[in-house]
Order: C-alpha cells, then structure tokens, then sequence
C-alpha cells in the first residue's frame, strides 16, 4: 500500500515528535491517520505503516489488536462499545449487551444489516460509578445505560439517519 502525499506529511509530523532513532514511537498517531483517512485499519495498513516506520509488521498487529480503538474491518456508522468489565457487569453490564444484542439483531462483534451499527464488548471505559457504561465512536460517553436510555439512544440515532 502506498501512502498519499498528504498521508506521508501527517506521519512525518508525528515522527518528528521524538527522537529520530524512536520514530516507531509514532505507531499509534499513524495508525489513527490511517483509520481517519481508510475508516478503519486493514492487515496491508499495518504492513505499510511497519515498513514506513522501520518496524516489524507483527509489532505494528500487536498495536492495532490490543486498542479497541483501531478498526481491524469496516464498521457500521456507530460503534457501539458496551462496557462489560467487572464493575459494569455487577451493575447491568452483560444485560445492557444482551439488550443491544436483541434489539439490534446482531450478535457482538457483529454490524447491522443496513451498516449503521457495530456492537462491540468493551474493557473498562474508566466511569465505574456510571454503569453500566458505553462509548458511541470512540468519543461519546453513555452512562447509567438502562435498556430505556439504550433504546432512547438506539432509537435516536435511526431517527437522524432517516430510519425511525
């Protein structure tokens, strides 16, 4: 895969944020490009991105697969990330995926028909006195998320799609 100029110059920004023996230390600032710009981050990606880096591709994979932040496959429109670490669990976590699950009709992990949403489980979002607790896009934090506020949220985002 080969970079667009625009692409190049962007990565060089990051790189020149450390040391020029260190430019690996930009790996995640290039990968948020790459996913900004591809929507989300294909296993050719991280090879160009290692090879643009001086990297191993494999190093580059352990990066995209341990944040969930990076898309390994193109997503629906809203990534829905449910919280199911302990404190959310002991708190309606697992039972608001299991409402997604259903209301959705998709299983985690997987996107809607139409391409609007991806489910996914998530590792502690940080708002344990919130739960249960979901990130919308990687942005928008959801708390004390009862299966109404999920299907006002759910219900909403249809609506300014033009489905509701």
């Amino acid at each position: 895969m080969i970079f667009s100029d625009q692409t190049r110059t962007r990565f060089d920004r990051e790189i020149a944020k450390y040391p020029a023996d260190q430019k690996q230390s930009a790996v995640m600032a290039c990968l948020q490009i790459v996913q900004e710009e591809q929507g989300h981050v294909s296993t050719a990606s991280e090879k160009a991105v290692a090879d643009y880096l001086g990297m191993a591709p494999m190093a580059v994979h352990e990066v995209t697969t341990f944040y969930n932040m990076y898309n390994q496959k193109p997503l629906g429109k809203y990534k829905l990330n449910v919280c199911t670490n302990l404190p959310c669990q002991l708190r309606s976590g697992t039972q608001a995926l299991a409402h997604l699950e259903e209301k959705l009709g998709v299983s985690m992990g997987d996107t809607t028909a139409d391409g609007l949403f991806t489910l996914q489980q998530s590792e502690c979002l940080g708002a344990c006195a919130d739960a249960p607790v979901m990130l919308v896009n990687d942005i928008h934090m959801c708390s004390f998320m009862s299966n109404d506020k999920l299907d006002q949220l759910i219900d909403g985002l249809k609506a300014a799609e033009g489905q509701a």
